[in-house]
């Protein structure tokens, strides 16, 4: 089996089988969770689990998502849809190894009203083209996700566009930011949801950039109302991690921003002051050679002012104060990251997967930690840690769960109060699970989480993983 580390490792490494049709044996990857978002307008937002590594028809990681719709009493298995590229109006057709749904995004790409999900298929071949990589629109509606456009990506052999998709939207229309390993390109709309003239989006910009794109992110980093364009590089020599780059302006080049690595890339308010700041998750230990990095991972935090991100960055670990736990080896304190305001203090609160955490004696059993923003200092104070053994928590922490090995936060059952989604990449024999914990009055609450499984979603098959392989 092939298995992607940081964002590429995942909560559910399969999909559900309502007809048989769809299926995931040994060979299922895993994917990032989007954030959820209203497809079908009810007013409750929606959670896509992507499953690239799903077999569809035979077809050994063709790839699916899953759309598991929102309502009253939040999500269920029960209230699911499956989307592949067999799926009538999604183009293509599945395809051995394409990987469809290995990143997704959304926005309201053409301003109807209803949020539209971008998915990125890293290994589709264009034409001859082996492996160039293709982006998906599934637009939303009344009835939910349906019919679908590809967007225009270079046509590289290699390139792998789709690893990582982003999107926003800002000053009345869209971007959708997408990366791979021959760099990335950014869209600007109006979109349409045809192919036809007037479909794609009016500007393209095209970025090349040397080492191979692990993330992207966009997000207002300077208050200008216009979402920067930020990517995180795979890992460079002598480095514990990759590059941080951000483009102040669309047309503008991408410069590496100093003083940390990283992989994960979030964009988020988190001290207050009205203008979004940069965190990057740096998961690896440092080693002898490298002149960065930290024992068992860390954060870093660049913030957001009039004239872009500051120079250097705060850096948050497991030793710093308020922060629970010990930095330890192979913790990967920063694997995964979410930004955003779970206690509703006006702060964005920042939520950092150790997929590699040991408890007690089970190694890589995972945590997670959410770290409350604060206005001045160094944030770690009041922070606190999740795990399947803290109370109420469905299931129990074993050897290899990687519990936090993904995250995602929203409000999917229109309380006011965003759930916060937890991923377990190793759960359930390595078939994955997720983990949707209620919002309350200060934060999210154990009581009352529910966790979704491979098993609880109908699968049948051999789901052991059989290896690993990093975007790293």
């Amino acid at each position: 089996m092939v298995v992607f580390r940081g964002r590429w490792a995942a909560a559910l490494v399969v999909i559900a089988s309502v007809t048989g049709v769809v299926s995931v044996p040994g060979q299922a990857l895993a994917a990032p969770i989007a954030t959820p978002a209203d497809f079908n307008g009810d007013g409750y937002r929606d959670v896509a689990l992507p499953a690239p590594g799903a077999t569809v028809a035979g077809k050994v990681g063709a790839g699916a998502v899953v759309v598991l719709y929102g309502s009253a009493s939040r999500v269920s298995a029960q209230r699911r849809v499956v989307i592949t590229q067999d799926t009538a109006g999604v183009p293509g057709a599945a395809e051995t190894d394409d990987l469809f749904g290995a990143a997704t995004a959304y926005a309201d790409l053409n301003l109807d009203g209803f949020a539209d999900l971008v998915v990125g298929t890293p290994l589709e071949d264009n034409g001859s083209t082996e492996d160039a990589g293709t982006v998906t629109v599934l637009w939303g509606g009344r009835n939910g996700l349906s019919k679908a456009t590809t967007l225009a990506t270079p046509a590289a052999e290699g390139a792998r566009y789709g690893r990582d998709v982003a999107a926003d939207q800002a000053r009345g229309f869209a971007h959708v930011l997408v990366g791979g390993s021959d760099g990335s390109v950014r869209y600007i709309g109006p979109f349409g949801t045809s192919a036809a003239p007037g479909g794609a989006p009016s500007i393209t910009q095209t970025h090349r950039y040397g080492p191979s794109l692990s993330n992207v992110a966009l997000g207002d980093l300077n208050g200008d109302k216009m979402p920067e364009g930020v990517l995180s590089t795979i890992w460079l020599n002598g480095r514990s991690g990759g590059d941080v780059l951000v483009s102040p302006e669309p047309e503008a080049s991408y410069a590496p921003q100093s003083g940390g690595d990283g992989f994960a890339i979030a964009v988020g308010d988190v001290n207050g002051d009205g203008y979004g700041d940069l965190v990057a998750g740096d998961p690896d230990d440092a080693h002898a050679s490298a002149a960065d990095g930290s024992l068992g991972g860390r954060i870093s935090i660049w913030y957001g002012s009039a004239n872009g991100l500051s120079a250097t960055p705060v850096r948050v670990d497991q030793n710093t104060a308020g922060v629970p736990g010990t930095a330890e080896r192979d913790d990967e304190f920063g694997d995964s990251l979410a930004v955003t305001d779970l206690n509703r203090d006006g702060i964005a609160d920042i939520v950092v997967g150790s997929p590699g955490e040991a408890i007690g004696t089970k190694s890589y059993a995972g945590a997670v930690t959410v770290i409350p923003g604060r206005r001045t200092g160094t944030p770690g104070t009041g922070a606190y840690t999740i795990t399947q053994d803290t109370s109420n928590m469905p299931g129990s922490s074993e050897s290899g769960d990687e519990f936090g090995s993904s995250l995602a936060a929203g409000d999917v059952n229109k309380d006011g109060r965003p759930e916060l989604i937890i991923g377990g990449y190793g759960e359930d024999g390595y078939r994955g699970a997720v983990w949707t914990l209620p919002g309350g009055t200060t934060g999210p609450t154990t009581t009352g989480t529910v966790m979704i499984t491979a098993t609880q979603l109908g699968l049948k098959g051999d789901y052991i993983s059989l290896g690993a392989e990093t975007t790293h």
